[in-house]
């Protein structure tokens, strides 16, 4: 794991135990995923994150919309995977960002409890994911 990594997942951490973020903090993630996390901060403002939890089991995915606003929506899993073509170009093929601004979103939203929270049963959450 690269120091990038390390000092984001501090500050992850923090934002997480505290369901807050400080100007600090903002400060920090955005020096380290620049235009990225300015995106995701409007995406999350914009109320376009969706946590869709299975029941019984409470597993999640979250389904992040992308800035065109509702044309596409993309199923993220928030520290290791996105279905948007930049997940695939910037952060796999290029390793020229650490993660999508789709990642970015749902990360923060799920740390600040910010997510829209949809209840599927199990089996429909595995149609979602095997969709992908």
């Amino acid at each position: 794991m690269t120091a990038s990594h390390l000092v984001a997942e501090s500050v992850w951490k923090t934002i997480e135990s505290t369901h807050s973020v400080n100007e600090e903090q903002l400060s920090i993630l955005h020096f380290l995923f620049g235009k990225n996390f300015e995106r995701a901060t409007r995406i999350v403002d914009q109320r376009g994150v969706k946590k869709i939890s299975g029941e019984p089991s409470g597993r999640f995915i979250f389904q992040v919309v992308g800035e065109s606003r509702r044309k596409d929506e993309y199923i993220c899993f928030a520290e290791h995977y996105c279905a948007c073509y930049s997940f695939f170009y910037d952060v796999i093929n290029r390793a020229e960002q650490l993660c999508c601004k789709h990642q970015l979103a749902a990360r923060l939203a799920g740390s600040l409890g910010a997510c829209i929270e949809v209840k599927v049963s199990d089996e429909q959450l595995a149609v979602l994911l095997s969709e992908l």
